[in-house]
């Protein structure tokens, strides 16, 4: 079993984040192909919240990116996840799942308030993101809409993703 080592991005990192996440998301027919630019809008934007790197062997082998969300009654804590992306010759040997888990125990320490994203429910009901399709923000997939609260309270807000999600 890999182990790679989960630690926060650095410049010498930038251009392997953006190579591995045109190759993780080439292939997707829900991919538009502007996720790595998407990163570094929200990178050069100073909306990269949190963005880590999974190091095997001393390469740089997938990323995940959380951004600030923002809630429809203005309550702070939320962030949004993604992209996140795996060397497609290593998807399914749990790396994504370590970075996922590792950037989700991060933002609880923060005290966020919870995490949404955009993504297929089967893959992130597992970590605990429910659908929320009545709470999707306008013009987005409210199918594949879903949050992850960290309290015990549900969310009764739509929680919308960054600007520059969108630009």
């Amino acid at each position: 079993m890999m182990h790679p080592m989960i630690r926060a991005e650095t410049p010498d990192d930038h251009a392997a984040i953006h190579d591995i996440t045109q190759r993780a998301f080439a292939p997707m027919p829900f991919s538009n192909g502007d996720e790595p630019d998407l990163i570094e809008k929200l990178r050069s934007g100073g909306a990269l919240v949190l963005s880590l790197v999974a190091e095997l062997d001393g390469k740089v082998v997938g990323h995940i990116a959380f951004s600030p969300a923002f809630a429809a009654d203005g309550s702070a804590g939320w962030y949004a996840l993604g992209p996140v992306a795996v060397e497609p010759q290593l998807q399914k040997a749990r790396i994504g799942t370590l970075l996922i888990e590792t950037g989700i125990d991060m933002l609880r320490d923060r005290d966020a308030a919870g995490c949404v994203l955009l993504g297929n429910p089967n893959y992130y009901g597992r970590f605990g993101f429910k659908r929320f399709p009545d709470l999707a923000p306008e013009k987005e997939p409210a199918e594949y809409f879903q949050i992850l609260p960290f309290g015990e309270k549900t969310p009764d807000v739509v929680v919308g993703f960054h600007p520059l999600f969108h630009s």
